[in-house]
């Protein structure tokens, strides 16, 4: 399935590291930031999710919902969050169903062997429920900043 910017975002509901179910219609009136990462606790992936929890006040104050996404377990994120102080919820897809929905979960490989994974990619949701904008291949440096300038100019247009 290949999603392109105007199409409908996929809906999902997955758990969050408390249990609570957390669903996309939730933030229906929204804008949300939905990144997709391989691990918790991996040096990339602190990083990324590390630069929106510095930018989270800006992107609050702006009404937009920051939800992060990975295959690890409820245990792990709750984990990950408590060390790294991240204020947005981490949620669970620890089959990968959310991630195959939005094309970021699938066959990877590294150091020659071949596994199942998510390839870090992020997405900003419109208010209306469409696909604003969609980051393949994220690098995590300069990602955040770029997300920012994305829904700066996109609150522009509006």
């Amino acid at each position: 399935m290949s999603l392109n910017i105007g199409d409908a975002a996929p809906d999902f509901s997955m758990s969050d590291a408390d249990g609570n179910t957390v669903t996309l219609s939730d933030f229906k009136g929204k804008r949300v930031v939905m990144f997709f990462y391989p691990r918790d606790n991996t040096p990339g992936c602190t990083k990324e999710a590390c630069a929106f929890r510095d930018a989270y006040a800006g992107l609050q104050a702006k009404e937009v919902v920051v939800l992060g996404v990975s295959t690890d377990s409820a245990k792990s994120h709750t984990k990950f969050a408590t060390k790294h102080d991240l204020p947005f919820p981490l949620l669970v897809d620890e089959d990968g169903a959310t991630g195959t929905l939005y094309g970021c979960y699938g066959l990877k490989k590294m150091y020659g062997k071949e596994y199942m994974g998510i390839t870090r990619s992020s997405f900003i949701i419109g208010p209306n429920g469409t696909l604003e904008k969609i980051y393949r291949k994220v690098k995590p440096e300069p990602h955040v900043a770029d997300v920012i300038a994305d829904i700066e100019a996109l609150s522009a247009d509006a």
